[in-house]
């Protein structure tokens, strides 16, 4: 790879990492459908659901992002 797309890619990876570890989990509302009768009657429910980030995940961007700087800075 040449040195611009590491730079580039090694920023992106540690944004990502900052985040990971700030914002330790989101949540989100999927809408399923419950009862559906013959396209007459259809009965929907909005589930809140919530995925955990592991704080694993953005050290280890992190520190790949930080080792690909350091990698583009050497070439």
């Amino acid at each position: 790879m040449k040195k611009p797309q590491l730079l580039v890619i090694g920023v992106i990876l540690i944004v990502l990492g900052i985040v990971a570890l700030l914002w330790k989990n989101f949540t989100y509302t999927d809408r399923e459908t419950v009862l559906n009768i013959k396209d007459v009657v259809k009965v929907q429910a909005d589930t809140e659901k919530s995925v955990s980030i592991p704080p694993i995940l953005g050290g280890v961007s992190l520190a790949a992002g930080v080792a690909l700087l350091i990698v583009a800075a050497r070439k």
